[in-house]
């Protein structure tokens, strides 16, 4: 397997690949169905994330078919990431600078390449070249029965707390790194 890891700024080129392996592993692999999950609302969430200065993804290529990909937005001044946190968190530790957290929003990784380590490549190419403190993240807990959840904790993520930031979305485990890079 040679792996191309690919970093955008700007969504256009890679805009419909992005939403086709999110709905292809979402909907598909992992059965998650509802409007939440609907190519439509991806679209939607992607284009404001994509608006935001800053924004990146890192996509992945096996002989140029997309295999995975990882975006993600820094949180600036006035950030609603944090509004929807269904418990308090210690003062001081949601104030956003714009450089101070980077949001990691998705990242997904087509059924043929999981297991190999991909993810977390993607993950780390992402996060290598970022300026930010910390990382933050949103996962759902019942994603592959906690599985999910418990790699993102082996990446050096701790749950911070949950929240639900859509009417229509799951409650999700809030986690954070600290600091951005390990090692």
């Amino acid at each position: 397997m040679s792996l191309e890891l690919r970093h955008y700024t700007d969504v256009a080129p890679v805009r419909q690949a992005i939403v086709d392996i999110h709905v292809e592993v979402r909907q598909r692999d992992f059965g998650l169905v509802g409007p939440f999950y609907s190519a439509e609302r991806f679209d939607e969430r992607l284009s404001a994330h994509s608006a935001v200065a800053g924004w990146e993804a890192v996509v992945a290529y096996d002989g140029g078919e997309p295999a995975g990909f990882a975006y993600a937005t820094p949180l600036g001044v006035g950030t609603r990431w944090w509004a929807a946190m269904t418990g308090p968190l210690p003062e001081g530790y949601t104030v956003e600078t714009g450089k101070r957290t980077l949001a990691l929003n998705e990242i997904v990784v087509r059924r043929a390449w999981r297991g190999t380590g991909l993810a977390h490549r993607i993950h780390e190419e992402l996060l290598g070249g970022r300026g930010e403190e910390r990382v933050t993240l949103l996962v759902n807990p019942r994603a592959g029965d906690g599985k999910v959840q418990a790699v993102y904790e082996r990446w050096g993520y701790e749950k911070i707390g949950e929240q639900q930031p859509f009417a229509d979305s799951p409650v999700f485990a809030s986690m954070m790194r600290e600091p951005l890079r390990r090692g």
